[in-house]
């Protein structure tokens, strides 16, 4: 909004100046007319961005300081101009996007209402493994990590019967990792793996069985030999 106000005293500015040096304005009439043909022809995405920054200025679908992904970009908003909107990444890097972007693609905001985030920890073990021993060591791992919410709580899916393993689902919320969720999934995949292998619980691997029966039917039989004639 200050930004908005920050333009109209500009534009009111310079329309009193103009009043004021004694130019008829109504003469400005031709000149609007040829911006427009110009923003028509050649200034549509600058008009585009233009009007698209108004948009995220008024109904502010994103504010500095949220997460957010745009395309395959992921970064938090540090910087919403008229033109472009600065996102910072993980890696340092400031990308800017064009204010079109946000109105034109689909834009997710992580932390729009809350700043709270769901991180998923798919984990498989092996065949014989007691299931309610698996959901009560995930559980552990989960409330015993300093960035792991109490509310809501953390939750163990058993999501399906796997070619070689019980496959499980780890499901924790956070508020301080929301910019790193892959480096909490590893930390938890470590302790995991700590736990299991203090409490006996296998992490299986890709495996065949081959089962072969008994048959009365030979699977080879040696040939006789002819003595050659002549």
């Amino acid at each position: 909004l200050a930004t908005i106000l920050q333009y109209l005293i500009v534009f009111f500015g310079i329309l009193i100046v103009l009043q004021s040096a004694g130019i008829d304005l109504s003469s400005l009439t031709v000149l609007s007319g040829t911006i427009g043909l110009g923003i028509g022809f050649g200034l549509q995405n600058i008009a585009d961005n233009f009007f698209s920054g108004l948009i995220i200025l008024l109904e502010r679908p994103v504010k500095v300081g949220d997460r957010i992904q745009v395309g395959e970009i992921n970064g938090d908003v540090v910087r919403i101009a008229i033109r472009s909107t600065t996102l910072l990444t993980n890696d340092n890097i400031n990308i800017i996007i064009p204010n079109s972007e946000f109105v034109s693609k689909q834009v997710i905001n992580w932390s729009h209402n809350d700043r709270s985030l769901r991180v998923s920890v798919p984990v498989g073990v092996a065949y014989g493994s007691d299931p309610e021993q698996v959901k009560h060591v995930l559980l552990g791992v989960a409330e015993n990590h300093p960035d792991i919410l109490t509310k809501p709580s953390p939750a163990v899916l058993f999501s399906d019967f796997g070619n070689s393993s019980l496959d499980f689902e780890l499901l924790v919320w956070t508020e301080t990792r929301i910019q790193t969720p892959r480096f909490l999934r590893s930390e938890l995949n470590y302790r995991i793996f700590d736990a299991f292998r203090k409490n006996g619980i296998e992490i299986p691997f890709p495996q065949t069985d081959l089962h072969i029966r008994s048959s009365d039917i030979p699977l080879w039989e040696p040939r006789e030999r002819k003595n050659p004639t002549g």
